[in-house]
């Protein structure tokens, strides 16, 4: 190699020349010229590391093609596949044999292919025997040759080659010369040019040829030969034979769906395509597929050519991807139904009769074995007719299977244990829709007979759910269930003072059409739409539709201590008429003789607790629970107690019936219709858990279903538009520094014990709430737990702040805690600086004069409020404030409190500020909140209970 002089003109050039162990490699040189532009024969080697000098004379992609040159170069392809230092002369005398060759090649060669597309018109040479890298001058052919294989089979042999054609004539390549420089992807050498094929080819399929006319084979070894190399030879490449037949396919191909039964695994379904005799699975990879035949009497020879339409076929994998199955395994085309969010899936045979109808317009047809079960293929459908007796409903379903027709009943055991097989007179195997269990499990379940199909009255919402999705035949009372407006429009009461909302004199009408119908009833309005008014209308209707009947005319209401006197004041207000007594006091009447001179008898849960055996022996007209949550642990002394009493009419009241858990809704279902949701074990395993822990949809459905009929609830965006808005915003405070460095300290404390695992079972959870109640109080203020602190509050200054600016302006507010310590806090600095306040809590004995000094005097601007004694029953709509100081973990409690001052009779815009303190749990309970919501769509708005639902993940997040 000779040196360059970069002052002299020179030219980048790309050389083609044989490595003797390696094969062929293209290397980069620089080139000197000479004066009349020839090449000299100085030159220089050059690597991305050493042409920088030379930078004129290139362009990108030199760039690229030196850098894939240097990849190729010897002392690389040495370091990357082998890693101890050595020379190359050792390295090829010593280790490099065929095996290694084989390896090494193919990499080498895929970058050779990538150089050739790339250089384009750069010059490229023929490197000579002693290494001059501008020998010969090479070109690039610029259009592709095509190889024709020629087969000619005579009584002794077959001898065949293959044929060149370039540019529409045939060329003569042997004895020529002529060289493979890649084979993976062949390129030809041949008399100074490089060519390429149309199609793909290996190089060894052309070099035997290079020096040689044909190849011959003999008879003896034909059927072999034939079998493997022509067979695969035909299948890659265009062949003419003589002595033997190549029978092309090119008809239509038919998809089919092959069902493949397995007792072990899941029935999947294999996707194939029939060309003519042949059928293939989907996925592939090859668009001609050869079939080798040999009849061995006539001595004949066929290859059959099939030809196949892959795009096509893709185009009908996609087809049932949109039909909602999915890829299974590519290789062998299976497919399996899509599941769901829940991960159920759909069974392959429901799949082909839910969808056989959209499969037959793309012209699928469904395969089964011979061999396996046989399944019916076929449409399943139900039809159902009610008919109504006194108490109870008789249904007669029938299911019909392709041609037969089985009674619903028959498939009892099937829909209760979830088994989708049904064996049909003829051995064929139904399969049972997946979504019948969930449809209809229901119906089987609480069916009081096992012989036949018979539902209580009680279950008229569940026949109604059932109409939705069967062909069901339903009589009168069905027809008019849940249809609002064909519920008769009832007179209001005579002696009513006052006038009825349209949607409460919608609810007053709907506690008549369910007394119509004996069923009790759940009125869940929210907070503040009247659920008072409604029924103290309908009791004043009760009592002048009554008089001279020998039907009862007492009504006994169970209500929160807290709203006694709130009845009271409505009754004379609503209905003066209403002779009402007060069951309460030390000083109350033990006779339930009494109970007959009045039209309402008022009590409360404790009481009714204590005068259990007074009320449970005296027949009322209605009895109603008002805050009917309170009976929602059916352990409780309260619900063991009120089941007992008995009345002609039940109704229960309240804007949250479901305040923690689904179990809340049995004991007040069980109340107002015995039975309905089955025993409280059976309803926790059917609904609490599935709900809950599984987030099962179709239950919470299912249960909505149930239990509609008889819960009636309006929000106030849906039916009290002439309320002022009211808008919320969360105040953010920072922590001060003394409080967050206690909080710190408090928080780790309880992370590492539950980290070391300190704690255990109840013993764990009582910790854990521990943990966050008094993570809580301190967000609020250190001084609820430690009467030694010093140091100030963030949330505490940023409240009373913001409660001065509003002051000021002449407002009202209402402040919210659930820790009656936080609101001794505010008081104590209300008394110290001389502010007017109102107060209630669980120990303050008046009530009234709190609520009363509040709605009355304008110096009395604040009111703080404990959540459990102020959250129900309250009627503050002068206040246009209010102050959530603690978030909880029930959202509706909080919408509870808002309630009191945003209601019916609020005139002007509520303004709700919410203060949380930044960086503490507090945001992260906010963010839980949103997560833990168990029933999005529910009729009756409900939450989990907060911290059962929490996972080991929610904890440690808390705590961190």
């Amino acid at each position: 190699m000779k040196q360059i002089d970069n002052s002299l003109s020179y030219r980048l050039v790309y050389s083609l020349g044989k490595h003797p162990y390696l094969g062929f490699l293209i290397e980069p040189h620089i080139v000197h010229l000479n004066q009349n532009g020839s090449y000299s024969l100085s030159y220089k080697r050059v690597f991305s590391n050493t042409v920088g000098e030379f930078s004129n004379c290139l362009d990108e992609t030199d760039e690229k093609l030196i850098k894939l040159c240097d990849e190729m170069e010897q002392t690389q392809i040495i370091k990357r596949f082998h890693k101890k230092a050595i020379r190359p002369m050792d390295y090829f005398s010593k280790i490099f044999d065929q095996q290694v060759y084989d390896f090494i090649r193919p990499k080498i060669e895929q970058k050779m292919l990538t150089i050739l597309q790339l250089i384009g018109d750069k010059p490229l040479f023929l490197m000579s025997k002693d290494g001059y890298p501008a020998e010969q001058e090479l070109k690039i052919a610029p259009k592709t040759t095509s190889i024709l294989f020629h087969f000619r089979r005579n009584e002794t042999e077959t001898r065949y080659f293959p044929t060149l054609k370039y540019d529409g004539h045939r060329m003569e390549f042997m004895f020529k010369n002529a060289e493979v420089i890649i084979n993976q992807q062949a390129w030809l050498l041949l008399e100074n040019t490089l060519y390429h094929f149309d199609e793909e080819l290996e190089g060894k399929k052309l070099t035997p040829f290079l020096q040689k006319r044909f190849i011959s084979i003999p008879r003896a070894t034909e059927k072999r030969y034939f079998d493997t190399f022509v067979t695969s030879l035909i299948e890659k490449h265009h062949v003419y034979a003589e002595g033997f037949d190549i029978v092309v396919y090119k008809e239509n191909a038919s998809p089919q769906l092959r069902i493949i039964y397995t007792p072990e695994t899941e029935t999947q379904l294999q996707l194939c395509f029939q060309y003519g005799d042949y059928s293939f699975p989907a996925g592939g990879q090859h668009a001609v597929t050869v079939k080798y035949v040999y009849d061995e009497q006539q001595d004949r020879h066929q290859f059959f050519r099939i030809k196949r339409s892959l795009k096509w076929e893709e185009q009908k994998s996609a087809e049932l991807i949109q039909l909602g199955l999915q890829k299974v395994d590519t290789l062998f085309g299976t497919f399996a139904p899509i599941p769901d969010k829940f991960g159920q899936r759909m069974s392959a045979v429901e799949w082909i009769n839910e969808y056989l109808h959209e499969l037959e317009e793309h012209g699928f047809q469904v395969i089964q074995s011979e061999n396996d079960k046989r399944f019916l293929i076929g449409k399943t459908s139900l039809s159902i007719e009610v008919n109504e007796k006194n108490d109870w409903f008789d249904i007669k379903a029938v299911v019909r299977f392709g041609d037969y027709e089985i009674p619903f009943i028959q498939l009892r055991q099937h829909i209760l244990h979830r088994i989708q097989e049904f064996e049909l007179p003829n051995g064929e195997i139904a399969i049972i829709p997946q979504e019948w269990f969930s449809q209809y499990e229901h119906l089987f379940q609480f069916s009081s007979n096992k012989e036949e199909l018979r539902l209580n009255k009680t279950y008229i919402g569940l026949l109604n759910e059932i109409s939705e999705h069967a062909q069901v035949s339903l009589q009168r009372k069905l027809n008019k269930l849940g249809e609002f407006d064909e519920i008769a429009d009832m007179q209001s009461p005579k002696h009513f003072k006052g006038e009825l909302r349209p949607y409460q004199k919608a609810g007053y009408n709907w506690f008549h059409f369910l007394q119509q119908y004996r069923f009790g009833g759940l009125l869940a309005d929210d907070m503040g739409l009247g659920k008072t008014v409604q029924t103290l209308a309908m009791l004043q209707k009760q009592k002048e539709e009554n008089a001279g009947t020998d039907l009862p005319k007492t009504s006994l209401l169970i209500v929160p201590t807290s709203l006694i006197f709130n009845w009271q004041k409505e009754a004379e207000k609503f209905v003066p008429q209403l002779r009402v007594l007060l069951h309460t006091g030390g000083n109350r009447s033990k006779n339930n003789f009494a109970f007959s001179h009045f039209d309402l008898v008022i009590s409360t849960y404790g009481i009714a607790r204590i005068d259990e055996e007074l009320f449970s022996n005296y027949y009322f007209n209605y009895i109603i629970l008002d805050e009917s949550q309170n009976i929602k642990n059916p352990r409780s002394k309260s619900f063991t107690a009120i089941k007992h009493f008995k009345g002609r009419n039940k109704l229960a009241l309240s804007g949250t019936p479901i305040e923690n858990s689904v179990a809340d809704i049995w004991s007040q279902m069980h109340f107002v219709n015995p039975g309905l949701l089955g025993s409280f074990t059976y309803f926790q395993k059917e609904f609490v858990q599935t709900i809950e822990k599984k987030k099962d949809e179709e239950k919470s459905r299912k249960l909505q279903a149930i239990i509609k009929p008889f819960v009636l609830r309006r929000t106030k965006s849906q039916v009290a538009t002439e309320l002022p808005p009211k808008s919320e915003q969360i105040f953010y405070c920072s922590m001060t520094d003394e409080q967050q460095e206690y909080y710190e300290t408090v928080k780790s404390e309880y992370r590492n014990a539950l980290l070391d695992g300190a704690f255990s079972g109840k013993a764990s959870q009582i910790a854990l709430l521990q943990g966050l109640t008094k993570l809580r109080q301190l967000a609020n203020h250190p001084l609820m737990i430690d009467s030694n602190y010093k140091d100030g509050s963030g949330k505490f200054d940023a409240a009373i702040e913001t409660m001065e600016s509003i002051l000021q302006e002449g407002n009202k507010v209402l402040i919210f805690s659930q820790f009656v310590k936080h609101l001794q806090i505010f008081r104590d600095y209300f008394d110290k600086n001389k502010i007017q306040y109102a107060y209630l809590d669980g120990a303050t004995s008046d009530r009234n004069a709190a609520v009363k000094s509040f709605k009355e005097q304008d110096n009395i601007q604040v009111f703080l409020i404990s959540i459990k004694a102020g959250g129900v029953g309250l009627n503050l709509t002068e206040a246009d404030y209010v102050f959530i100081l603690d978030p909880w973990w029930n959202p509706a409690v909080e919408q509870q409190a808002i309630d009191r001052s945003h209601r019916i009779g609020q005139t002007k815009n509520v303004f709700i500020y919410k203060f949380i303190a930044k960086d503490s749990i507090e945001e992260k309970i906010l963010a839980l909140q949103s997560m833990k919501k168990s029933i999005a769509t529910a009729l009756i708005s409900t939450e989990e209970s907060f911290v059962k639902s929490l996972s080991k993940e929610d904890i440690a997040e808390l705590f961190r």
